[in-house]
């Protein structure tokens, strides 16, 4: 059976690279098996999305940059199939750039996506995060990087539960 890494990265501002928090979930043999968080000193001290998670620069001032917490990201990611997340494209997106900022290799995994895996199987007027959860009843702080992983990986499971494939949340692209 697949090993999944769920991520959820919360960004300083617009930049792809200005990650703030990083969170990721194990998921093996359908179950959550481990979980991850940092938060992530970003290149520079614009934070335009503190309204959003709450992070400031004051709480990532001092914590390891994503080059520093590379040794515990890339030792989480082994073993997996497959990396997962709510909205992939931006995930994916984030996790290039930081990569790309620190010289580091980008992982090469497959992305699978529950919002397109959600937008499949269920129907929703939203496919938002919070929505799907509140519909599911499967708890979440929105924007909150733990939070936010675990209740993707529970959706994975969900979806899984409902007989949708790897296939059908694959984001396409390199």
């Amino acid at each position: 059976m697949p090993v999944y890494v769920v991520i959820d990265f919360e960004t300083a501002g617009h930049k792809a690279d200005s990650a703030c928090a990083l969170a990721m979930v194990k998921v093996v043999d359908g179950v959550i098996a481990d979980e991850f968080f940092s938060l992530i000193k970003p290149p520079a001290s614009d934070f335009s999305f503190s309204w959003l998670h709450g992070i400031t620069w004051p709480m990532v001032e001092f914590a390891p940059s994503f080059a520093d917490n590379w040794r515990n990201i890339s030792a989480f990611m082994v073993g997996a199939s497959f990396l997962v997340a709510h909205n992939a494209a931006f995930d994916r997106r984030v996790l290039r750039a930081c990569c790309q900022g620190a010289l580091l290799p980008t992982p090469v995994l497959p992305f699978l996506c529950t919002l397109k895996g959600a937008r499949r199987a269920l129907g929703l007027p939203s496919y938002r995060l919070n929505v799907i959860c509140r519909h599911l009843g499967i708890d979440l702080i929105h924007h909150q990087a733990a939070s936010d992983a675990r209740a993707a990986a529970k959706l994975l499971l969900h979806l899984h539960g409902m007989g949708l494939d790897d296939g059908q949340m694959r984001l396409g692209g390199v």
